[in-house]
Parts: structure tokens; C-alpha cells; sequence
């Protein structure tokens, strides 16, 4: 019964993808987009594959942080291995066993560690890198500073810095058993949505942006938080339709901004694809034993 409910679900955020891609293509012809797309200066694009790359890492080291506090000590090459594994569940096999969930089912079953404690550090995993992605809108957003935003903007200003410290007040209120990395995983955080925004940055120059870069960095990051949403597969549809429209306020070029927005997805899943090998291989996770210990690392 719980499978064919799994199943029914990612049948929905299927057929939802699929709805919001065909009302983008309704009013952007996917040829002009598609053409868009294959002018793209490979050089950038590899590039971008690069910086992408970059994000992950940033990103698995925050996690494996919080891991730490949790006594789970994993080597950085066995959480980056299960973390690519779980970006390819997430993406590929959305009506299977999620990258989240496998992560903490495999973390309890063979070290033990307390279910809740792995669900929250994984939570808060998430919850990090989408406050980050909050912050960033709200400082392009003042960079930017359209005309309607100027009598807002002190307030805005006060509530980004008010943001900080009510994230602050909640990791230590109901996580406190990882709040001494506070400050180290939201200095991750800040990193890999710098990198992420570095992606799309060279991902404009690909496609031949020379400027007007802000609006189009803006959307990016308001797609991003969108994407997070688990109403689509991967995003894929959600991310275009707020470019499209996001487009369209802005002034900006629509099919440049869905290009954008397609080729950021086209990245993230050739990255994510890379994850089958340990689908079919699982990896051996090790805990790594502190130097000085003359002992070696730990395999499980």
C-alpha cells in the first residue's frame, strides 16, 4: 500500500511538471528556446559544470559537519558518496525511497544512531542552505532596488537581520545538540549558494548575457526556493514557469531566462546521474578515527 501511494505521488508531481512546462511552451515556442540553448558557449558551460560541482562538495561537508555532532564521524569520501547517492535518488527516483530518507535509513542501520537525531540534522541540512537562499534574494533585492522597493527598504534591511537571529534562536531552541556548528554550516551554506550563484552567473555568460545580470541572478535564487517545493520532479517545471513570468516583470529576454533555468537543470542532473554507480554499488561508509590515534580508518 505504501508503495503504490509513493508511486501515486511521484505519478502527480509528474503529470503537475508536465502541466506547468506545457503552459511555459504554450507561450514560448520550445524551438526558440532549444535554439538558445545550442548557441551556448561550451567553455561557459563547463565552466559552470565546474562551480556546480563546487556547490555539492560545499555542500557535503555541511552535512557531514552536522553529522560529526551527532557522533558520526563519517570520512569525507564516504559522506560525499552517499550524498551524490542521495542527489541521485532525489532527482531519478522520486517515487522510491527519497536521497534523505536513504541516508538516514543506512546511518541508523549500521551505526545505531538515534533516528530523530539523523532526521534532524538532515533537516536542518535543508533548512540552512533555504535560509541562505532567502538572505541572498533579499540582498539582490536591495542591489537591485526597483522603484516600488524604496519606501520598504529599510524595512527589509530589518528583517533580514532580525531573520538571522530568529534562525539563530530556533537551531538553538529545538536543536541544540548541533547548535556549536551554527556558525560554521551557515558559513557552508553561504558558499555553496555563492556557487550556485556563480553557476548561473556564468551560465548568463554562456548564453551570451553581456548585462542587466541582477534580475536574471534574482530569479535564479527565487526558482531555487520554488524548486524546493515537492510539488514537481526535481523542479522541473516550477523553475520555468517563475522564469517566464519572472521575465516578463523584469523586462528581461524569455527565452534567455527559461534557457537559463533549463541548462541549470541539465547540469544538476548530469552531476546527479553520476550517482547510479553507488546505486548498484553501494558505498562502504568509514568513520574516520582521529590522528595520533595510531589506529586506522573504521569500514562498515
Amino acid at each position: 500500500m505504501g508503495n503504490l501511494r509513493k508511486k501515486g505521488v511521484a505519478l502527480l508531481k509528474l503529470v503537475f511538471s508536465a502541466l506547468l512546462l506545457y503552459l511555459v511552451f504554450r507561450r514560448i515556442p520550445f524551438r526558440d528556446v532549444w535554439e538558445t540553448i545550442r548557441e551556448s558557449s561550451p567553455g561557459f558551460l563547463l565552466l559552470a559544470l565546474l562551480f556546480f560541482c563546487l556547490s555539492k562538495v560545499i555542500a557535503s561537508l555541511r552535512l557531514n559537519r552536522y553529522f560529526r555532532e551527532i557522533g558520526l564521524p563519517l570520512t569525507e569520501k564516504s559522506n560525499a558518496r552517499l550524498y551524490l547517492l542521495g542527489m541521485f535518488y532525489n532527482l531519478f527516483l522520486p517515487g522510491g525511497i527519497g536521497g534523505d530518507a536513504y541516508k538516514g535509513y543506512v546511518l541508523h542501520k549500521t551505526f545505531g544512531t538515534r533516528v530523530r537525531r539523523i532526521v534532524g540534522v538532515l533537516l536542518l541540512d535543508r533548512i540552512s542552505g533555504l535560509y541562505l537562499l532567502v538572505f541572498y534574494s533579499g540582498v539582490l533585492l536591495l542591489w537591485l532596488a526597483p522603484g516600488w522597493l524604496q519606501p520598504y527598504a529599510p524595512w527589509l534591511i530589518l528583517g533580514l537581520l532580525l531573520s538571522l537571529g530568529a534562525y539563530w534562536w530556533v537551531h538553538r531552541r529545538f536543536f541544540s545538540y548541533a547548535h556549536p556548528v551554527f556558525w560554521q554550516a551557515l558559513s557552508y551554506s553561504a558558499g555553496v549558494q555563492a556557487a550556485q550563484l556563480a553557476t548561473a552567473y556564468i551560465l548568463l555568460h554562456a548564453l551570451h548575457v553581456d548585462e542587466a545580470y541582477l534580475p536574471y541572478l534574482l530569479l535564479f535564487l527565487l526558482s531555487s526556493i520554488v524548486a524546493v517545493l515537492p510539488i514537481t520532479i526535481g523542479g522541473i517545471g516550477s523553475r520555468e514557469l517563475l522564469f517566464f513570468y519572472g521575465s516578463a516583470w523584469f523586462g528581461l529576454e524569455e527565452t534567455t531566462a527559461v534557457g537559463l533555468s533549463m541548462e541549470f537543470f541539465m547540469i544538476t542532473a548530469l552531476v546527479s546521474l553520476a550517482g547510479i554507480y553507488y546505486h548498484f554499488r553501494k558505498p562502504e561508509l568509514r568513520l574516520r578515527v582521529p590522528a595520533g590515534t595510531g589506529a586506522t580508518d573504521t569500514a562498515y
